[in-house]
């Protein structure tokens, strides 16, 4: 399929403006730049109740935002983990789109404002992003949340952890996961796969920034040998949540998602996979700019109705 006519239009505006490669760029930049995606979100939706609060984590305090939609409880919960190559992006960034979410889902929906690399190299995020996730279970009935409807999800590196915390909540026979939506995940550290070589450059997201990223998470260590880490290194994928798996055409970790998505399948794990034609990495930051990829919001919510029923 051709490139999607928005998606084209936004890369050609992107490029006009004349912002330097993340990869080119130091950390406190990219940082910065990130901003930029909150104006290409449209607008922000009312929600009943916003909430801003902290919760123990292994090293500290974690932020989360609680919103919680005018529904009657005890509702299905989405703990959502940004995406940013565990580098960049925070609670703002994903903000309009965890508004959205919990509108339409009638979830109350928990975003984790997990420690970044390179302060925090891995496990950092995953760490955090695991007890966020025990504090929910822990806390369901103050939040009013039903424990058998939690849903983890997030988008890109944020895909990574809700993939690696299905893995620890299995492994450590708890909390009880309902479902993980995994949005154009990262899931392996691999640069041999062909969209990798069909989409690594001219495409918002690249070859050499997804290495920059990989580079500042890792840190001087090697810890690619970790599933929480690198979630396509788990030795079985079997007992795991149900999972919807989306993946962007012209994304360089188109094949990785979709090679996740096939692995769980393999191992019995019921798997809603789909790709969207003409897309992007990124975009479900970007759908006031790009309102085709709102289709991607549609089936994350379809997903999370159907795993909470």
């Amino acid at each position: 399929m051709p490139l999607n006519p928005e998606v084209e239009g936004l890369l050609a505006a992107m490029a006009e403006a004349g912002a330097p490669p993340t990869a080119e760029s130091p950390v406190p930049l990219a940082r910065a730049a990130t901003e930029a995606f909150g104006e290409m979100q449209g607008e922000a939706e009312e929600v009943a109740n916003v909430e801003n609060r902290t919760v123990p984590g292994p090293d500290g305090a974690i932020p989360v935002r609680i919103y919680t939609p005018a529904t009657d409880g005890p509702r299905s919960a989405i703990i959502y983990y940004h995406g940013g190559g565990w580098v960049i992006g925070d609670l703002e960034t994903v903000d309009k789109p965890c508004r959205t979410l919990a509108n339409r889902t009638g979830s109350v929906v928990i975003s984790v404002d997990y420690r970044l690399a390179p302060e925090h190299a891995a496990p950092a995020a995953f760490d955090d992003c695991y007890a966020a996730t025990v504090w929910v279970a822990d806390n369901a009935a103050d939040l009013g949340i039903d424990p058998a409807k939690i849903v983890v999800s997030g988008d890109s590196a944020g895909g990574n952890l809700a993939a690696a915390v299905s893995l620890a909540a299995r492994d450590r026979k708890g909390p009880q996961i309902a479902g993980q939506a995994l949005i154009y995940p990262v899931t392996n550290y691999d640069w041999s796969s062909p969209s990798l070589e069909e989409n690594g450059d001219g495409y918002l997201l690249t070859r050499s920034s997804m290495q920059w990223f990989w580079a500042h998470y890792l840190g001087a260590a090697d810890p690619t040998n970790n599933p929480y880490v690198v979630p396509a290194r788990a030795e079985s994928f079997a007992d795991l949540p149900p999972a919807y798996v989306g993946t962007c055409e012209f994304d360089p970790l188109r094949d990785e998602g979709e090679a996740y998505a096939g692995a769980l399948r393999d191992a019995g794990v019921e798997v809603t996979a789909k790709r969207y034609d003409g897309m992007v990495h990124g975009v479900f930051w970007l759908q006031g700019a790009v309102p085709s990829a709102k289709v991607l919001m549609d089936d994350v919510v379809d997903f999370v109705h159907g795993v909470t029923k």
